[in-house]
């Protein structure tokens, strides 16, 4: 027997709670939940990894011109956000880093707008120490190469253009979300991976960024949808239609997202 929506969020709860990523408010309205229209509200927002760091810029700036209402995140792969989702996770909103993966909960979501686009670089230790000029020397067995799982956006993205030039590269470990792939760029655990744009541009003093042509590059869709179950109906949907307005299109630009 299937459950209820409300079981399905409870049952959810205890898994969710790990994951979630407080933002503190930056009005000064008081933090009580207010089901009553968009403002007031506390959202919970379920973000693909790579938005990160522009996601919490965004969030404390709707704050700000949203007095009372609180933006909690909760990042992760967009395959776990997608199975938070299927579970029941009490939630909001939903940003994921690729439409195939929105559209597995399709069910469960509003109408998805496109809120930026990405593409990805190839990450390599400052000062790029083994000259990775381009996506064939990844194919080098003596370097020590770091993707994204397959079931991940930035996996699939990479195994697609790497196929596309006929590469085959063999790394050293394939990691849940792409700032896993960053983070072992960084800390000398690989020689090379591939990541977005914006993750590289983060980490611009600990990695260097190597350009792959737009004829051999993947481009990443982000879309934004509110979910169905979510208690603060109109408050999820406006900001959703935020993050397409000017001012959070100038916030993700900014950080190096293309526009939609």
């Amino acid at each position: 027997m299937s459950l209820t929506p409300a079981a399905r969020r409870a049952s959810a709860a205890v898994l969710t709670a790990a994951l979630l990523v407080p933002l503190a408010a930056c009005g000064t309205g008081d933090d009580t939940k207010n089901d009553a229209g968009a403002e007031g509200a506390d959202l919970t927002v379920l973000a693909a990894a790579s938005l990160t760091d522009v996601f919490k810029t965004a969030g404390a700036a709707y704050e700000k011109a949203h007095p009372g209402t609180k933006i909690t995140f909760s990042f992760a792969g967009s395959q776990e956000l997608v199975a938070q989702v299927s579970q029941g996770s009490p939630a909001d909103v939903l940003v994921t880093a690729d439409t195939k993966s929105m559209d597995k909960v399709k069910a469960d979501t509003g109408t998805p707008a496109i809120i930026a686009r990405n593409r990805l670089v190839i990450a390599t230790a400052e000062g790029n120490p083994f000259k990775v000029d381009a996506l064939a020397d990844l194919a080098d067995p003596k370097l020590k190469v770091v993707l994204a799982a397959p079931e991940v956006p930035a996996g699939k993205y990479s195994r697609q253009i790497l196929d596309k030039q006929h590469l085959t590269v063999k790394p050293v470990s394939e990691e849940p979300n792409v700032r896993s792939v960053l983070s072992k760029v960084e800390l000398g655990e690989a020689d090379a991976g591939l990541v977005y744009r914006t993750d590289a541009a983060s980490a611009a003093d600990k990695v260097d960024a190597v350009e792959i042509p737009d004829g051999q590059n993947a481009v990443a869709q982000y879309p934004a949808a509110p979910l169905k179950d979510s208690e603060h109906a109109e408050a999820a949907a406006a900001f959703v239609a935020w993050l397409s307005s000017p001012e959070g299109q100038k916030i993700l630009q900014d950080a190096g997202f293309q526009k939609p």
